[in-house]
């Protein structure tokens, strides 16, 4: 069995191997022993290299002289104290739920993390309250869930660094009425946004000036080219969105007035629609909704979908709009028999 001192100078050694690509030799290793009072023969450190390479993801660059040891790229992470359960639990969520909107840069440098999590939750039993936790929690959309739209993982690499970096892209991009994919010599990123199953990229085209967006997983190739990007004076994300992007057109506020079916509407007494909402018995089965909120195209959907449990009164157009496409329903349903 080793020595506590030898165990303590091993465990020293590892935390001192940097990881893929950078290097250490050992000779170097020597040195900061030393400096951290465990003076040692440059070739006890080669020797318990080559011990610890057995158990340890290490891997040592013998192509020239001095040998570089570095620990592996995917090698889980090693520290003393291990992680911790709840540690892991948190990681474990981070991947499953922000997958999408990391970097892949961050996602490389979490994946060992990631697989330390993994594997401190595999070590403790399945009745364990914390690990217990992840098939006791989940999240749902408010809308019909869809399965995301598939993307190219290098693409979508090289499309995240470029806007990390703030660096021009070049893109292979296939409308979806094209024949084949079009080629955009110069594209400015400007932000990433992912509604429901899709991610799209916010960028500017050449020199205009104009934000527009592209759908991720429509992009066939991409070239993250060596020329800074232009930033477009005063863009806001919040803003963009704002404007009338991604469906969710903001026509300023309304006061919205309807009547719910008590089943429609009882929710809304514990979740309101706005901070001023008034919500009270029209009738033994029907209840009123006075509150001011956004007028956007998720409100217009949001309604459509209680189909005849809720009746709008005000504002007169949306009720006109929703009305009309109720009508346009109930005739195609009419015209398909």
């Amino acid at each position: 069995m080793a020595s506590k001192d030898s165990m303590f100078r091993q465990w020293n050694m590892l935390r001192l191997v940097p990881r893929a690509p950078l290097s250490i030799t050992a000779a170097e290793i020597t040195e900061r022993l030393a400096q951290a009072e465990y003076p040692i023969d440059k070739r006890t450190v080669e020797r318990d290299l080559k011990a610890l390479e057995s158990v340890f993801p290490l891997m040592v660059d013998e192509s020239a002289k001095p040998f570089k040891w570095s620990w592996r790229r995917d090698g889980a992470i090693f520290s003393l104290p291990g992680m911790s359960v709840p540690e892991a639990l948190t990681l474990t969520m981070v991947e499953q739920y922000l997958h999408r909107q990391l970097p892949p840069s961050t996602l490389d440098a979490l994946q060992p993390h990631f697989s330390a999590a993994a594997q401190t939750l595999a070590a403790i039993d399945e009745s364990t309250q914390t690990k217990a936790w992840l098939g006791k929690v989940r999240s749902i959309p408010s809308a019909q869930p869809l399965l995301p739209a598939e993307v190219d993982e290098q693409c979508q690499r090289t499309v995240y660094d470029a806007l990390m970096k703030d660096r021009q892209l070049k893109l292979h991009y296939q409308k979806r009425d094209g024949s084949a994919p079009t080629v955009y010599e110069s594209v400015h990123p400007l932000a990433i946004v992912q509604k429901a199953g899709t991610v799209y990229l916010v960028c500017m085209f050449s020199d205009y000036e104009d934000a527009r967006t592209i759908a991720l997983h429509r992009v066939k190739q991409a070239e993250m080219l060596f020329l800074p990007a232009r930033r477009k004076a005063g863009f806001d994300i919040d803003a963009f969105i704002a404007e009338g992007q991604f469906g969710i057109a903001n026509g300023g506020e309304i006061r919205l007035q309807a009547v719910f079916a008590r089943a429609a509407g009882e929710h809304l007494a514990e979740t309101p629609l706005s901070k001023d909402q008034v919500l009270y018995s029209e009738s033994a089965d029907h209840l009123r909704l006075i509150a001011t909120v956004p007028r956007t195209r998720a409100l217009t959907w949001w309604l459509l979908g209680f189909g005849d449990g809720v009746v709008v009164y005000e504002p007169a157009d949306l009720r006109e709009e929703i009305k009309q496409t109720a009508e346009r329903m109930a005739a195609a349903y009419q015209d398909r028999r």
